[in-house]
């Protein structure tokens, strides 16, 4: 309880509706002149880089557009972007998009002042030369990743999802408007919506969990329980989607702090292989993962239980826990996230598999507050079939 613990929140944010209007003055603050827009051509083509595209022109002499983002980035699309910033040589980078974007223009920082592929760099600390300033702007509230030190890219070769973690990968800043987030439709809001909650709740019980990312986890959980349903059901919802932008922000502080668990690491393989995108696999595993870690650590669980609204009193702390687990499993449900495996067409045969790549991603499972074997790793992929 009373060890050292670092903390620390490198990124500034600006967050409030409409406040992407103030871009331009951040630029200026920079001193940056020439600007590299990374997007992807779905967001591109909603219109909601237009007038980015077009502050950034008046501020800026030169303004070069990358909107080739895909939804599930390889070592190859980062390298092909990273080329592209080494040949422009920006003085900054702005991504304005889901977290495929905001790794990639991580990624694209990097490698302008960086050698190398971005493959040189998976894993924690490895970035040797501060990256090109970034400015991140989410068009969805989920991954959290303009607060994170982390940029994941699908490792081809190795059919698994990898990280680049490192503290250069900070965003110099977060422009977090939930007026960006309006077009998304239910079905993203959904899956990103249980991205940014999984990132909540595994941080918020997570063996490295700490008084300071306590607080933000509880808040990013209270927040996304109360609203989610309401961001899928009515998109228009600007106080539904002003809570989620925070939530997302706030699960993104805290798992930067915690760490993630064993959802995330169960999900990697699901993207490397079969390339179900990353919000889709942890909040289709979260349900059957939480029934496995609750008995770790049951006050955690009971807490999680109220700050989703449950009613916990006069339980027993194992039953207020597992309210917990029950809660969970009707907001995966009720936001239409897919709950079995086989809808995508994954076989059962191919739980072996699964577990054994799973077992690999050891700088999360050793986050997991229960201790989990490959064994038992594989029993939740069959479960989730």
């Amino acid at each position: 309880m009373f060890e050292p613990q670092t903390f620390y929140l490198p990124v500034r944010v600006i967050t409030g509706i409409g406040c992407c209007d103030c871009l331009p003055e951040e630029v200026a603050k920079l001193g940056a002149r020439k600007a590299l827009l990374v997007t992807d051509k779905g967001v591109r083509g909603a219109g909601l880089t237009e007038a980015i595209e077009a502050s950034l022109k008046d501020c800026c002499d030169e303004l070069s557009v990358y909107d080739e983002v895909p939804p599930e980035p390889t070592v190859r699309d980062a390298d092909k972007l990273g080329d592209l910033a080494r040949e422009l040589r920006p003085d900054v980078i702005v991504g304005v998009g889901g977290g495929s974007v905001l790794d990639m223009a991580k990624g694209a920082g990097v490698l302008a002042n960086n050698p190398g592929s971005i493959k040189d760099y998976f894993g924690t600390g490895l970035v040797k030369n501060p990256s090109v300033p970034t400015i991140m702007l989410p068009t969805t509230a989920g991954t959290g990743s303009e607060v994170t030190p982390n940029a994941i890219f699908l490792d081809e070769e190795e059919k698994l999802k990898v990280g680049v973690v490192s503290p250069y990968n900070f965003a110099r800043l977060a422009i977090v408007d939930a007026k960006l987030t309006l077009s998304a439709p239910p079905r993203l809001t959904a899956a990103t919506g249980v991205d940014a909650f999984t990132h909540a709740v595994e941080a918020y019980t997570s063996v490295r969990a700490s008084i300071h990312s306590d607080l933000f986890a509880a808040e990013s959980i209270r927040r996304i329980a109360r609203s989610l349903r309401t961001a899928v059901a009515n998109p228009g919802d600007l106080q539904a989607r002003y809570d989620m932008a925070i939530g997302s922000v706030y699960g993104g502080i805290a798992l930067s702090m915690a760490g993630t668990g064993a959802v995330h690491a169960l999900a990697y393989p699901l993207g490397g292989t079969y390339r179900i995108p990353h919000g889709v696999s942890n909040a289709l595993l979260l349900p059957y993962v939480m029934e496995f870690n609750y008995l770790a650590n049951l006050e955690k669980f009971c807490n999680v239980a109220r700050l989703m609204g449950e009613p916990v009193e006069g339980l027993s702390l194992r039953e207020g826990a597992w309210r917990a687990v029950e809660a969970i499993k009707a907001l995966v449900e009720d936001v239409g996230i897919p709950t079995s495996l086989r809808e995508f067409g994954i076989d059962p045969s191919t739980a072996p598999e699964l577990a054994d790549a799973a077992s690999q991603v050891t700088r999360l499972l050793g986050n997991n507050p229960r201790r989990i074997s490959r064994e038992e790793i594989q029993a939740i992929y069959e479960r989730a079939m």
